[in-house]
């Protein structure tokens, strides 16, 4: 069902006013040919006449996160393209043609560009039917549809439904400066972890163990009491019994031996 709307302007062709309506204009402007010089100005009065349309229908969706200016010029665009495209010879009066094609207009905008996090257009459609069948499950139900009732509804798989559930978190995005915790000390961004530069010695510590399972046993506990317990070479020596010179050779040998194990596993 087509809606009428006739905006109530007075247009003005530099200092001369004029009294022609926005249905005159549209019927002029038809009748002038593409190549005539007067038809981009009356193309301009025209979509200027019919701006009061694209400006209501714009604020419909204020407040759904999109700023009133872009809501207005996305309104704008659509009203210019039926305009341009409008042809008043299959009877059908221009507000019904127009309204249609802003709406569809503004909706892109939503899909395309409101989106926090940028997903495959076909989960943007997809929330849009979830949103549409919760509402009219919940009014028909008398409660909140489960998934599976949304799958039925949609006649889709709960795994579908899943994914657009999942999809629609990319709506909007959490700031980082959100409180949590119960007294609020702490803030989201505080949650997020670092770089752990220990991933880098990963594979040397993998390849540490059988070349640590090459070395005498004495030379283990010796790295051992070294490299984990922290001891002197002077506590070493006085806890295995042999000199502090010793320890140090020892400890020599077993790094030398250590690195050309691994020094030939990277060979590989």
């Amino acid at each position: 069902m087509s809606t009428t709307f006739t905006p109530a302007i007075s247009t003005r062709v530099g200092q001369r006013s004029t009294s022609q309506s926005p249905d005159d204009l549209l019927a002029v402007l038809a009748a002038t040919p593409s190549d005539d010089p007067r038809r981009p100005a009356l193309r301009d009065r025209t979509i200027e006449a019919w701006l009061p349309l694209a400006r209501h229908l714009a604020r419909r969706y204020a407040g759904r996160g999109a700023p009133d200016d872009d809501l207005i010029q996305t309104a704008a665009v659509g009203l210019i393209k039926a305009v341009d495209h409008f042809d008043p010879s299959r009877g059908v009066d221009f507000s019904g043609y127009a309204i249609p094609t802003i709406i569809g207009e503004i909706k892109r905008y939503f899909r395309d560009r409101t989106w926090a996090v940028r997903v495959p257009r076909r989960l943007q459609e997809l929330r849009i039917s979830i949103s549409a069948a919760n509402s009219t499950l919940t009014h028909t139900l008398g409660r909140l549809p489960t998934v599976a009732d949304i799958a039925s509804y949609l006649d889709v798989s709960e795994e579908t439904v899943l994914e657009g559930l999942e999809g629609a978190r990319a709506y909007r995005a959490t700031s980082l400066s959100t409180p949590m915790g119960a007294d609020g000390s702490r803030e989201l961004g505080d949650t997020l972890g670092g770089d752990d530069h220990e991933f880098d010695i990963v594979e040397i510590r993998v390849a540490l163990g059988p070349a640590l399972a090459s070395l005498p046993e004495r030379e283990r506990e010796i790295l051992s009491l070294r490299f984990h317990g922290n001891l002197t070479q002077a506590q070493i020596a006085d806890r295995i019994g042999v000199s502090q010179m010793h320890v140090s050779r020892l400890i020599t040998r077993s790094l030398a031996a250590l690195r050309h194990h691994l020094s030939d596993d990277s060979a590989f």
